[in-house]
């Protein structure tokens, strides 16, 4: 599935989606006290938006949820071929949940994987909506 031009609700999941990206990009270089837990986080925010741009896109309606296994499931039976992201995002959806509370603290070598996993899953699905991979 490819769209040539997208709804005005998906532009504007796209448009988060890359709000996301570009903090997770700046969280990870920052020289002063880079927050790797924010990485992680916003890994997985770009990850959803771009999903639930991709749903909008089909029409599909999707509930209030930053599960992205259900997101993906939800993908899948729309006909998209998407089941090869399902192990980045499950470790994406791990990632954002684990660091967000007291307890645990992402390295920045679980912050490089986080960000490398949501390139890989922004590229497949950018190209999905017809956009280009960077």
């Amino acid at each position: 599935m490819v769209w040539c031009s997208m709804k005005r609700a998906s532009e504007e999941w796209v448009a988060k989606a890359e709000g996301d990206w570009r903090t997770a990009q700046r969280e990870l270089s920052a020289i002063e006290a880079p927050n790797f837990d924010a990485v992680c986080f916003h890994a997985q925010q770009c990850c959803e938006k771009y999903l639930k741009a991709l749903l909008s896109e089909s029409g599909s309606s999707f509930p209030k949820t930053h599960n992205l296994l259900f997101l993906l499931d939800l993908m899948l039976s729309t006909g998209a071929d998407l089941e090869v992201l399902r192990d980045a995002l499950r470790r994406l959806d791990a990632g954002s949940v684990q660091f967000r509370y007291p307890g645990a603290a992402a390295s920045p070598e679980v912050a490089r994987d986080a960000l490398e996993d949501c390139r890989r899953c922004r590229a497949t699905l950018r190209g999905h909506l017809g956009l280009s991979a960077t």
